[in-house]
Order: C-alpha cells, then structure tokens, then sequence
C-alpha cells in the first residue's frame, strides 16, 4: 500500500478498527478515510454508496461489525444478523463497484463448527455444526467470506477474509452485558475488589480452552497482509477452490478457569472464583491452525500476561475518562 493512498478503516472506533488506525498511523500512512456511526450509517445502502463513489478509497479494511458475547448474542439474535449481513454487503458490493483495489474482511473464529478437529484449519469452514450460541453472527460472517470470495472469481477482485482468533485491547468493550470474556472478567475482578466481594461467580464450568490475540498484533497482520506483494496475495485470493481466508491467532490456548485465575493477578482479586455450570460453557475448544501466516513471515509478539495487564492499564483509563458511560465503567 502506498503511503499517500486513501485507505477506508470500517468501524474504526471498535477494538479492531481502532488499532488498524493506531497500525497505520505508525507506519506513515496519513490518508485515511473515517467516518462515525453517525457519519456513515453502513446498514444504509444509499449512505454507503454515496461514501464509496465520492471518495474512492483504494484500500479497505472492514471491521465494522455488530459484536458481543454469549449474553449479548443470545439475547439479540436477529440484530447480530441482520446488521451484520447489511454492513458487509453494502461495503463490498460498493468497494466493487468504486474500484477498490484489495479488501481485508475481518470475521471471527466463531465461523468454524462447533466440533472441528483443532487446530481449526481454514478448510474446516461449512464442514459442520456452528456452536449455538452465537450462529446468527457466525453466518453473517460466513456469508462476507462467501461474497469475498464470489466477487473475486466473478469480477477478479481482490478481497481477503481474515479470521482472528478471540481478541482482547485497547478500546474494549467492557460493559457486563455484551463484553466478551476478558473484557468482561477485567470488569467483574475489579468491581469484585472494589466492593470488598470475597467470590467472583463465573459462567460454565472453567473448562472450555480458548485462545487470545491482542489487538495491536492483530492489526499488524492486518497490515502485513495488505502489503503483501502481489503474487503473494493473489495466492490467497485468486483461487477457484479455495476460500479467500486466512487464519489470524497465537497458537497458543488457555482454559477459561486459567485465563480467570491470570486476570485475578493482573487485577489483585484475591478472593475465590466460583464457576456455575449450569450457564452454558459455549464450544470446548477453538484453536487456530495459522500456519499459513506464519509461513509467509508474520507472528505474534504480545504474551497473553503482558496484554492482560495491559488491557487492565486501559480499563482503569476509562475508569478516569467522565465520557465513558456509567454501563462501561462500573
């Protein structure tokens, strides 16, 4: 990507767009395209439209996405749908029609079945049953790759989906309600201390293994991929057989009661945590196989102890910040 070219970041105020920004902006990249939810309502066709044929990006990364946790999914099903589904048809199909050179899509791990043999290859996509609890988003997302991929054999462009693995950082959402779970157990330690709790009640029962990126390291595979030369991405792209997807995680996977037990260390809670398995535990294992970008060069650099810790440094910010609402801040 050029330095001076127009880049368009989807969603750039959410965990992933926000430090897609911070990746550019550190590397020199200074003409980039961002708009407000209140700016450019991208379930709105005519707006999203318009946006693409007057300014004209040459880059897109789509973040923009409608997310939560298990709660939150399980509460507001068709609107994980539905909102979803619009934004990333109305952001591809106009990338399309305004010659958008190459587009990175940003899905979620949830995408794979229920069950797959793990790690989860990228060809393990549609060879089973999705995990429940959050199918409506799942299938919006597995209906972005299948656009991605259609638009390229059918027009030859070139749009990657790339699928990160559970995400953590800067600019989380950490509101009880709809967080997901580092997020939310950062939250729930916190208040636990604050208020001289001596328990911390957890959902499901502590087993189920899961892996973290921090989001600084996911944008920087983000941008990596996007500076990929062009034989290299059309390797990616240009199949007739083959999903334009890409797995995006570290390779490494915790059990949620391990997780729990390093955010009661980040956070100094010292009391006991109890797990209550009649709440759903979600899918047993969701491990990423991302061999394939590491073959072409590209690691993660963050530990899960020093992103933790620093995830916990940015909730105590927001914790300062009067803007943030009340919901957000405990």
């Amino acid at each position: 990507m050029n330095l001076d070219a127009k880049i368009y970041v989807a969603g750039h105020r959410g965990l992933v767009g926000s430090a897609i920004v911070r990746a550019l902006r550190q590397a020199g990249y200074d003409n980039l395209l961002l708009r407000t939810h209140e700016d450019l309502d991208l379930t709105n066709q005519a707006q999203v439209e318009t946006f693409f044929s007057t300014e004209r990006p040459k880059y897109v990364f789509l973040a923009a996405a409608k997310v939560g946790g298990i709660l939150a999914n399980n509460s507001y099903p068709a609107e994980f749908i539905f909102q979803n589904l619009m934004m990333e048809a109305n952001v591809i199909e106009n990338a399309r029609q305004a010659g958008v050179d190459r587009l990175l899509f940003l899905g979620s791990s949830c995408i794979y079945p229920k069950f797959a043999p793990q790690p989860i290859r990228e060809d393990s996509l549609l060879t089973g049953t999705l995990e429940a609890t959050n199918r409506p988003y799942a299938v919006a997302k597995i209906a972005g790759i299948e656009m991605c991929w259609s638009y390229n054999r059918q027009y030859a462009t070139r749009y990657l989906a790339a699928m990160p693995t559970n995400l953590y950082g800067p600019g989380d959402n950490y509101d009880l309600e709809t967080s997901h779970v580092i997020p939310a157990l950062i939250h729930k330690m916190h208040k636990a201390k604050r208020e001289g709790q001596r328990e911390v009640v957890l959902w499901g029962t502590g087993k189920p293994r899961r892996e973290f990126l921090y989001s600084d390291d996911l944008a920087e595979a983000c941008l990596f991929l996007m500076n990929l030369d062009q034989e290299s991405f059309a390797s990616l792209t240009a199949s007739e057989t083959q999903a334009p997807l890409i797995n995006i995680g570290s390779g490494q996977d915790h059990t949620i009661r391990e997780l729990a037990e390093l955010i009661a260390g980040v956070t100094d809670f010292d009391g006991t945590l109890a797990f209550d398995s009649s709440k759903p535990d979600g899918t047993p294992r969701k491990l990423m196989d991302s061999s394939r970008l590491s073959a072409l060069g590209w690691k993660p650099k963050t530990t899960l102890p020093v992103g933790l810790t620093r995830a916990y440094e940015d909730f105590m910010g927001i914790l300062k910040d009067p803007a943030v609402p009340q919901t957000a801040r405990g």
